[in-house]
Parts: C-alpha cells; structure tokens; sequence
C-alpha cells in the first residue's frame, strides 16, 4: 500500500507539471528540473509576484538585474548538514495584455533552478495598464505552484505593487491566511510611500502571514560599488561556459540562453549584475542537470551508458561510456578550479564593498530589501545559517 500511495504522489506531481506546461507554454526542458534536489541538498522556495502595470518599469528593471543578488545570499549557506539551493517561480499581474478571465495574472514560471530560464523570463516583461488584485495573485500562486510540503522547508512569496493591496475580486486577507496556514510566509513590498502602503493594506497583509512589509522606491538606480575585483570576476564568467558539455535536443537553445543571459547581465554592468551572476555561476544554486552532462552526472540524473549517440555533440559520439566520462571529469575539473577562482576573489571583493558601504549606506531598492528580509526568515523558520 505504501508502494501504490508513494506512485499515486508522484503521478498527481506529473500531472501537476504537465498542466503547469500547457497554461505556460514552455517546453518540459525548459521548466522542469529531472531531479531538483540530491540528498545532500534541502530546498528553499522563492515566488516572486511583480505588478507589471505602466508605473511599474523601474521595478521590472531592478529584478532583472538583482535575481543573481537574491539568489547568492543563500552561496554558502547549510541547513544541518544540507546545501540549500533555491527554486524561483515568477508571476506578473496587473498586466492589461492578460486575461481579464484570469484576474489580469499570469504565472510565467513554475518553481525552478534554470535560473538562466528565470532571468529569460524576466527580461522578456513589459508593463502595461491595469487591474493590480494581489489576493488573486496570491491565492494562484498558492494553488497551482508545486510548493514543498516539508515544515523544514523556507517557503516565501515576495509580491511588488504599488496600487492598495485590497483591490480585486478575491479577499487579500484570505489569501494571506490561507498561505500561512500551508507554511508559506508572504512579504510584500510597496513601491512607494511607506504611508501610502500601510492605508493600501500592505502591512496588514504582511502581518497576517508573518512576512515583513517593506517599501522601495522602483524608480531609484541599483547603485553597484566598482571593485578591483570586478573584471576578472566577469572573466571568469565567460570561461565557465566552456566547461559545458550539451545533451539531449534542449542543450542548443540551453546554451544559447546561457550566453544570452550573460549579455543581457552585462547590459546593467552598472547595477552589478555581470558580477552577481558571475558569483552565481561559481555556486550550487547554478544548476542545468537537464541539458549539462557534467552537472547531470553530478547529480546523478544521468546514466552514461543510457545515452544515446544522437544526443551527444558530434566530436563525442564515438566515444565509449569510460572515455565520455573521462572527457566530463577533464570539464568538470575546470569548472570546479575556475569556481573556487570566482569565490576566491568574491571574498576579497565583500571586504571591499563593506568597507565602502559603511560611508555611502544602503539603497531602498528590491535587493536590499529580499537579502535582509530572506536571511532574518530562512534563519528563523528552517534553521538555516549563513556565512
């Protein structure tokens, strides 16, 4: 009986992606990580809910150039003897290019660790309009996300908006009261006046499931701090990349993205980007076991000898199962040096940075204000400890 309930689980799990993919339009390779955590790993999961109405460009601009930041404040974090690695999921709502039959919500990615997908995603955003209903965005996020049913697990909804928090068809209080009941906390973050989102409801909100409420303002510049550091960092970054071996008909487009991503990064230079995600590249949270054959076999997602010839790149085909696997130890081996160069060098850029900040202070913007808010909860909640 315990056999037949353990693949009924995974069945509805199945099912779930599968519907998650017919009401995205992503292909499976694109969405679904084949195994997201290994036995050494514990999860923490992140939705980030943004408001993509006209006013909201300036918020759109510092996500997608501060995923990398968010995601970092967990690069040598352990909870137990575990490495926490994080999943993103990504809603926009308050959009009038969607569906007024939806509550004027999208869920543009389920929960994931193809963050290379994520910043995609989040660089393909435009604003426009419209209806902002964060219950509703709440409360489908809550329903159709795969979220994690472990009380070790830090599960949190991050939701941006600068309308009340009360508009819209769906209770906001409710929502707020139904996630906490399942363990997912809620923050919510107010772009604009910290008045203004009190008398909007957003503190409430907050309040209700134990989140914090912050204020920002979008339209401020993410201010990065010039290190010496920087541009061997950056280096670094694009050497990594040579250290992927492609498989199976998803790894062209993966890889493309991969570099895709690394210029969209370096378009925002001067908020830090090209850094973060470089420091994110040398981290267990950058993971492409569905395409990468040396994550995958790190991972243990692979079997060498399962693999198809087609599926390899042409100047591998020919190779036998111990000869492949000697050419992934060679790159993996790379990778793993390049890595500890690009942590290395991030620790001497921290002290740098520290010592800075201490005569500049910190901005209000999205970065700062996820990083504080994600430490003090993954602490608190699932006993996780930073460095």
């Amino acid at each position: 009986m315990k056999t037949n309930l353990l693949f009924i689980r995974r069945a509805a799990l199945h099912a779930a992606a599968a519907l998650a993919l017919i009401t995205t339009g992503f292909s499976k390779e694109a969405v679904v990580d084949p195994k997201p955590i290994t036995d050494n790993e514990s999860l923490v999961q992140l939705a980030i809910l943004l408001d993509t109405s006209n006013s909201m460009d300036g918020l759109i601009e510092q996500a997608k150039t501060q995923l990398w930041k968010i995601v970092n404040e967990f690069n040598g974090a352990k909870q137990g003897d575990k490495t926490p690695v994080v999943q993103v999921a990504l809603y926009e709502y308050g959009n009038n290019n969607l569906s007024a039959g939806t509550n004027w919500i999208r869920q543009v990615l389920p929960f994931t660790r193809d963050l290379d997908k994520v910043s995609d995603e989040l660089f393909k955003l435009t604003t426009n309009g419209g209806s902002e209903y964060c219950g509703a965005v709440i409360r489908d996020a809550m329903d159709k996300l795969d979220w994690d049913r472990s009380s070790k697990t830090y599960k949190a909804i991050f939701v941006a908006g600068n309308e009340p928090f009360t508009q819209g068809p769906i209770p906001a209080d409710d929502s707020c009261k139904s996630a906490i009941s399942k363990g997912v906390i809620v923050n919510t973050i107010h772009c604009g006046a910290e008045s203004a989102g009190i008398d909007g409801g957003w503190r409430r909100g907050a309040h209700i499931a134990e989140g914090k409420f912050l204020t920002i303002d979008q339209d401020k510049a993410v201010v990065h701090i010039e290190a010496p550091q920087d541009k061997e960092i950056t280096r670094l970054s694009i050497e990594i990349n040579k250290t992927y071996i492609g498989y199976g008909s998803a790894a062209p487009a993966a890889a493309a993205n991969q570099v895709a991503q690394d210029s969209n990064a370096a378009r925002y230079k001067s908020a830090g980007a090209e850094v973060q995600r470089a420091v994110t590249k040398s981290s267990a949270n950058y993971s492409n076991t569905s395409w990468d054959l040396v994550d995958a076999c790190k991972k243990g997602t692979v079997k060498l000898e399962s693999i198809p010839a087609k599926d390899l790149p042409a100047e591998l085909k020919s190779l036998k199962p111990e000869e492949l696997k000697a050419v992934i130890d060679k790159k993996a081996a790379e990778r793993e040096k390049i890595q500890a160069e690009i942590r290395t060098l991030n620790e001497e850029r921290q002290k740098f940075v520290a010592a800075k900040q201490k005569e500049s202070g910190k901005a209000d913007t999205l970065d700062t204000a996820i990083s504080k808010v994600v430490r003090e909860q993954a602490s608190a909640k699932a006993q996780i400890t930073f460095k």
